[in-house]
């Protein structure tokens, strides 16, 4: 009873409605409950006029979106400010690009669609941009999800284009898969999930990515798209390992 006069009371000084200043007392409670698992311990709530301002640490970026959401869902919070600073380990740009490119190409190993996604990474100060093409929205998600939960990723900005759903192109992705793995000389690349020779179809145009051991691999490899049926078009990206930039 006593500390509700005194929000009363504040209220009144403040030229603030009672039924307001109860408000954000209560969403801010109800914001704090809502983070009151232990990874965010180091994270400090305030709300003011129904916003409610997120400040304080985490040790994981993921960690810093996941209180994010938690505080939108909130019933009455109508907008969030995310003041959350991702502490935790400094790890240098070029390593955390190498440990990212490595567990991406790995995560969705199993699932078949592997030889269909082309996602790159680039980080730059511990923010990481993921751009390319993904098969499906799932890949897409478990690739960004998988740069959330890397210590040392600061921010993460999905640039990630999932291809349409086309029963065409799929017909296509495995046409072209079955041309260009079942050759002898270019089967070697289904050795290593993560150095595939990567197939992208939308509307019937292929792109090729990937890095190949030799012009030949990569010459062969063209011809081989190039010659599925219900192909329009094939565009090779496949770089050559060691081959002088530019080439």
């Amino acid at each position: 009873m006593k500390n509700l006069l005194a929000v009363l009371s504040l209220a009144a000084v403040l030229g603030v409605p009672a039924a307001f200043a109860q408000t954000d007392s209560q969403l801010q409670a109800d914001v704090q409950k809502a983070l009151s698992n232990a990874k965010f311990k180091d994270v400090q709530v305030t709300v003011q006029q129904k916003i409610a301002t997120l400040s304080g640490t985490v040790n994981l970026y993921d960690v810093k979106h996941q209180a994010e959401q938690r505080a939108h869902r909130v019933k009455g919070v109508e907008a969030v400010r995310d003041g959350i600073e991702v502490a935790g380990a400094n790890v240098s740009d070029s390593q955390l690009q190498e440990k990212l490119v490595g567990a991406i190409s790995y995560d969705r190993v199993g699932y078949g669609t592997t030889p269909f996604n082309s996602i790159s990474v680039e980080v730059q100060n511990g923010v990481v941009r993921l751009a390319g093409f993904a098969y499906g929205p799932v890949d897409a998600d478990s690739a960004a999800a998988v740069a959330a939960n890397t210590a040392g990723v600061k921010d993460v900005v999905n640039d990630i284009e999932v291809n349409p759903v086309s029963a065409m192109d799929d017909g296509i992705r495995i046409r072209v898969f079955r041309a260009i793995y079942g050759y002898s000389s270019l089967n070697k690349y289904a050795i290593d999930p993560a150095k595939p020779i990567r197939i992208q179809v939308q509307n019937g145009n292929v792109a090729l990515y990937g890095v190949v051991d030799n012009q030949a691999d990569r010459d062969v490899a063209g011809i081989r798209a190039n010659g599925v049926a219900g192909v329009f078009s094939v565009t090779n990206h496949l770089q050559v390992a060691d081959a002088p930039s530019g080439l």
